[in-house]
């Protein structure tokens, strides 16, 4: 399918406008690198811990920053996560030098009880539990202690634990399939459970503010770690890149992929500096998916630049150049343009999960399209250039 008809742009003769606007839009990045915010690394790579916390009500942020530097906790960042609605907020603890200074495990523990002080402290009465806060184990626990429908007589110890059990995990189940909370104990009722249940479980119970519905914790050296193996992840895939096109095309069609290929990297890594998004081992995903899907689109235009190579003999450089870019040029608006598409779908409705990792391949496959033309294809005319006359000098 021919989205444009028969196109005859001299993209070549725009090439100086290109390199303009790819020298400011470096120059922002390399700005932004050096001099202003540089990379937000994400836990994968700095070492630390990532709690978060889903509240029952719309959370103040500068409450819970208040309650944690209260608590002596040093939070290096606490902000809304997900959907408003969804009242949840991340807590990024700061690192810490070594794994043997610190147990990153006990962060949530810390950050739990900092958030109980300021939230629920007043709820408590006597030796009641957070069933909002209980796993399905301790509710069973909790209530084969009370035995409410009087089971203890009627079965054995173990048949008597596993029937609490399974009640304990009815409940927690239900909880789960609620966001995590309960916001009143009204919702008990819809469950099906004996009313003796039910009222046990009040008594006994209080429904905390908050819960912790996951943390992820990485230790400073194994960040290092895998800051290393992503460097050397996307350095590897340039080289092989590198080498597969210089021995496919040419030695300088490889080096103009690979420059091609840093420019979309840094241009990219420049937005996430620029943006102040997080760099985490998903974005690193995205990055290599980048390099391999602007290495394809350049790969496309330089065989059939070889191609009218050998069809064009008469013509000069610029315009089997210029011919070989607009006849594939459908076949790029089509994959990129359909690619586009469904990762800007997915940085829009794929939640903050996903954001990093979408918006790289958003930016990505808009910088890799622009460079396979403004950039590889210019780099290459210039060195036939070149070598055209400094024959032309050597035969004079």
């Amino acid at each position: 399918m021919d989205i444009v008809k028969n196109p005859n742009i001299d993209w070549l003769g725009k090439k100086w406008i290109f390199i303009c606007v790819s020298s400011l839009l470096a120059v922002l990045s390399l700005f932004s690198l050096l001099a202003m915010k540089g990379l937000n690394l994400g836990v994968d790579f700095t070492g630390g811990t990532l709690v978060y916390v889903k509240f029952n009500a719309t959370p103040d942020l500068e409450s819970v920053r208040g309650a944690l530097s209260q608590a002596g906790l040093n939070a290096e960042g606490v902000t809304r996560f997900d959907e408003p609605e969804a009242n949840e907020v991340q807590i990024r603890m700061a690192r810490v030098e070594s794994e043997e200074a610190e147990d990153l495990s006990l962060e949530s523990g810390r950050v739990f009880e900092a958030l109980f002080n300021a939230y629920d402290q007043g709820k408590v009465q006597g030796e009641k539990a957070d069933l909002n806060n209980l796993s399905a184990a301790r509710l069973g626990t909790l209530l084969g202690e009370l035995d409410p429908e009087g089971k203890r007589s009627e079965l054995g110890i173990s048949e008597h634990s596993e029937y609490y059990d399974g009640v304990g995990e009815q409940i927690v189940d239900a909880r789960n399939e609620r966001s995590g909370l309960f916001g009143d104990f009204s919702e008990l009722d819809g469950l099906n459970l004996p009313a003796a249940v039910v009222q046990s479980v009040k008594d006994a119970t209080y429904l905390g503010s908050f819960t912790i519905i996951s943390v992820e914790s990485v230790g400073p050296k194994v960040g290092r770690e895998l800051r290393e193996r992503a460097q050397s992840a996307v350095l590897f895939s340039l080289l092989g890149m590198l080498i597969y096109i210089a021995f496919r095309f040419r030695p300088i069609y490889g080096l103009a992929a690979i420059i091609a290929l840093f420019h979309d990297v840094f241009l990219t890594l420049g937005l996430f500096s620029i943006t102040g998004k997080e760099l985490s081992l998903t974005v690193i995903a995205a990055l290599l998916t980048l390099v391999g899907y602007s290495i394809n689109d350049t790969i496309v235009v330089f065989d059939r630049v070889r191609e009218n190579l050998k069809l064009m003999r008469r013509a000069d450089m610029i315009s089997i150049f210029n011919a070989s870019i607009n006849q594939t040029l459908n076949r790029t608006i089509m994959t990129s343009g359909m690619t586009f598409l469904a990762v800007f779908a997915l940085y829009i409705w794929g939640g903050d999960a996903l954001n990093g990792f979408s918006f790289a391949l958003v930016a990505g496959i808009i910088v890799g399209t622009y460079s396979s033309v403004a950039i590889a294809s210019p780099i290459v005319l210039w060195w036939e250039n070149f070598s055209e006359q400094r024959k032309a000098r050597a035969r004079g």
